[in-house]
């Protein structure tokens, strides 16, 4: 009985931690996919992380531009946790 109430600690801290973290620090930690919608008429020029912040530059869109959706990943190097950022253009009229 002991040992059961030790494991389900475990399991609610661990769910309680993830669920804390950001959408950024989870995709940058643990692997997975986040999504950023860039302002309307907004295109992406650089992107990177500074600590467990993502910064990302943008211009404003030519008239002829066409809205991309940016996929920003980390190539680890033993292939665990690897991160997927997308970073999506829209066009507004």
């Amino acid at each position: 009985m002991k040992r059961l109430r030790i494991y389900v600690s475990f399991i609610f801290l661990s769910i309680a931690f993830l669920m804390s973290c950001t959408e950024n620090s989870r995709a940058k930690k643990f692997g997975g996919t986040a999504k950023l919608e860039v302002p309307c008429n907004q295109r992406v020029t650089n992107i990177t992380w500074k600590g467990e912040e993502l910064w990302y530059s943008t211009l404003p869109m030519e008239e002829n531009y066409v809205p991309q959706t940016h996929n920003f990943r980390e190539e680890s190097s033993f292939g665990l946790f690897e991160g997927n950022y997308l970073l999506i253009e829209t066009k507004c009229n």
